[in-house]
């Protein structure tokens, strides 16, 4: 046994792990909606949604190798996500608009947006170099996916706000 072994990169680890946590949740949020979708734009609205879960999954698979890669241990049950997880979910509902249910994907959104740029901080001070590569890379792609949503509703993203 190689002693030592997690001493390198804590922080990074410790913010991978948060992201994997809730990009698991966003990624059933995400499904709920598209589960009990109706109405007016479904057509459209639902394979959007399905492209946002495989965008989610690959953030969530690519985070979790690299945490294994750099000899951390990502989350993987149901009850650890559903204790640690920090973006609000709820029980499915028909009762919400598709607009109601953007705005709710867009809140996850920017909380996973605020993480991933503490998940970056975190690499850059640690020195961790290729994970800050792959957190800019998943990061400039949930900005791109909150501009899209906002714009779908009439609102600029406030990516700097």
């Amino acid at each position: 046994m190689k002693v030592g072994l997690n001493m390198k990169y804590p922080e990074t680890k410790e913010k991978l792990n948060e992201l994997v946590i809730n990009l698991l949740h966003m990624h059933m949020i995400v499904r709920r909606h598209h589960w009990y979708m109706r109405g007016s734009q479904f057509l459209k609205f639902h394979p959007y949604l399905d492209d946002l879960m495989d965008e989610l999954d690959d953030q969530i698979d690519g985070l979790a190798e690299r945490l294994i890669t750099i000899d951390g241990s990502p989350v993987a049950t149901l009850r650890e996500v559903v204790q640690l997880n920090k973006i609000p979910g709820e029980k499915g509902s028909w009762d919400f608009t598709n607009t109601q249910r953007l705005e709710k994907i867009i809140s996850g959104y920017r909380y996973l947006d605020k993480l991933y740029e503490e998940a970056l901080e975190a690499s850059d001070k640690e020195g961790d170099y290729s994970t800050n590569d792959i957190l800019t890379g998943f990061h400039t792609d949930l900005e791109k996916r909150l501009w899209m949503l906002t714009a779908e509703l009439g609102q600029a993203p406030d990516i700097d706000a």
